[in-house]
């Protein structure tokens, strides 16, 4: 029963919330009544079993309460104006070209009267389903900070009355730079999920954010950054099935069955990167990363791999967002072109203590240089910090076959 709850709320939660939302416009309303909703079936179906319908259970009786909740507040407070609003012949607003609950919250969420990391947070709340640690993880940042951020976020959408729905077409390019944003991280946390509770990968995060991706580029066929960002979750998909072994353990790319991959997800990437090239534009963050993807999946063997390329596409990525994340990541290339103590000196300079993947890189590095007991120091840290438990498998086992010093 616990198995079949975690998938209706991984499978569910954002559809009752974009219902509840577009019904009744209150966005901290519709997340309070899907909660009880969960909290209800967790009380309900273990006796009376799994609803036919889950979605259409949980959606009615969240409804149910949300409309039990404005009565009493209009009899309380006289709100006629909430009343009115559980009329089923209400004229609605319209909603935008696209017919879709869940992209039209992602705009709601990405309003740019927010701030770009607060757009980021609340969506990942609203329409990934995330929890706050999850979300708080994602950005390095202390939980309770994350929890008042996207409390203070729904507030505002709810004093400035902020519609439900997608915007004009002459307003999607001031949104649009934090909807991708949302997907990609929607994405990545289904494609290395930071929660212990499930495994490494979640398909339904992937296939959600590469799903909403695909609309908002109907919208925006000729953005470049639209393109780009779907070329580079194709590509990352494609190597889903390879991603974690028999018992469980995260495979890294250098160690993948190659012919495992999804050959139609990287023909699609491919022609996705290189219309873009044809396209004589300078490229942004996305399509870099798309082009950096694409040379990996281009290989056939790790052996293949054209690491001066990959180098030169993350000197390209560093101008365009210097952060100390694609930095460490540059160096990981850079480990392969020019050796390992190259790369280490650019990783010890970089500001990420409180990261997994720095310490687990500073590991493979030392251990490449033959420095065990550091490289041990490394993974442990790694491992304490790491909240996956396939990717933490993968560690703990590299860690243990260091030689003993």
């Amino acid at each position: 029963m616990t198995d079949a709850l975690t998938r209706v709320h991984r499978e569910e939660w954002a559809r009752v919330v974009a219902t509840l939302m577009r019904r009744f416009g209150d966005l901290d309303l519709a997340e309070e009544m899907t909660a009880e909703a969960f909290a209800t079936a967790v009380e309900r179906w273990p006796v009376d079993g799994v609803p036919p319908n889950p979605g259409g259970w949980l959606t009615t009786t969240a409804q149910r309460r949300a409309i039990d909740r404005l009565r009493r507040e209009a009899r309380r407070r006289d709100k006629h104006r909430e009343a009115l609003m559980l009329s089923d012949t209400d004229t609605p607003e319209p909603l935008g070209a696209i017919d879709d609950d869940r992209l039209r919250l992602v705009f709601t969420c990405c309003h740019p009267a927010l701030a770009m990391e607060t757009r980021v947070a609340l969506t990942l709340r609203m329409v990934g389903g995330l929890t706050v640690p999850e979300i708080a993880h994602a950005f390095l940042v202390q939980e309770p900070a994350m929890g008042r951020r996207i409390t203070r976020a729904k507030e505002k959408i709810r004093a400035a009355r902020i519609p439900y729905r997608v915007p004009a077409r002459e307003d999607l390019p001031a949104r649009v730079t934090g909807v991708l944003a949302v997907l990609y991280l929607i994405f990545n946390e289904g494609y290395l999920a930071s929660g212990p509770d499930y495994g490494a990968v979640r398909a339904d995060l992937t296939g959600e954010a590469i799903r909403l991706t695909r609309l908002v580029r109907d919208l925006m066929p000729d953005d470049g950054e639209v393109a780009g960002l779907l070329a580079l979750m194709l590509l990352t998909e494609a190597r889903r099935a390879a991603r974690v072994s028999a018992g469980g353990e995260l495979v890294t790319l250098d160690e993948q069955d190659r012919g495992a991959w999804d050959r139609a997800l990287i023909a699609e990437g491919h022609a996705l990167v290189r219309a873009r090239l044809a396209s004589g534009e300078a490229p942004g963050r996305y399509q870099v990363l798309a082009a950096i993807n694409a040379v990996h999946t281009d290989a056939r063997d790790v052996r293949d791999t054209d690491w001066s390329q990959v180098v030169a596409l993350y000197d390209r990525l560093v101008r365009l967002d210097p952060t100390p994340i694609v930095r460490l990541n540059r160096a990981i290339a850079v480990a392969e072109l020019d050796g390992p103590e190259v790369a280490l000196a650019e990783v010890d300079g970089l500001p990420l203590e409180g990261y997994h993947a720095f310490h687990a890189t500073r590991a493979a590095l030392l251990r490449r240089l033959g420095r065990s007991a550091e490289s041990r120091a490394a993974y442990d840290r790694a491992i304490e910090l790491a909240g996956n438990t396939a990717e933490t498998a993968y560690l703990t086992r590299r860690r243990d076959q260091l030689a003993d010093v």
